[in-house]
């Protein structure tokens, strides 16, 4: 149909199926890396705060979603310093943080698709202003 948009609830909606895919992509990669136990109980909480927010917004997309916008935005600021990291523009010392696997075209593209999945989350999840 064209000239038909998406109503606000379905972007609500396809925002958090974004946030539990990013979540999930995110848990498994924590979980089968080799880091200090400490960095994959840290990953793995905040995973779960961020999918407990998910939750909720999709119990009631008609309450407060600032805390998923929030969420969306931090994963996404955590996957761009990841490529910086991983492309040498920034120095963190993370190195092995966001290495992905053994192959550092992996660990690109994870950052990448999750950069740009947790963008669109932030996208969807916004609040619209009302049309007069």
């Amino acid at each position: 149909m064209p000239g038909a948009s998406i109503r606000p609830v379905d972007k609500i909606r396809a925002g958090c199926w974004s946030v539990v895919a990013l979540v999930v992509a995110q848990t498994l990669a924590t979980l089968l890396s080799g880091d200090l136990a400490e960095m994959r109980v840290v990953g793995v909480l905040f995973n779960a705060a961020a999918a407990f927010s998910t939750y909720l917004v999709l119990r009631r997309p008609d309450r407060n979603r600032w805390p998923l916008v929030a969420w969306s935005a931090g994963f996404f600021g955590w996957h761009v310093t990841g490529l910086l990291t991983l492309a040498g523009v920034a120095t963190t010392g993370l190195d092995a943080v966001f290495t992905v696997g053994s192959d550092p075209r992996l660990s690109i593209l994870y950052q990448v698709v999750l950069t740009t999945l947790a963008g669109f989350a932030v996208h969807l999840l916004l609040p619209r202003p009302k049309k007069p």
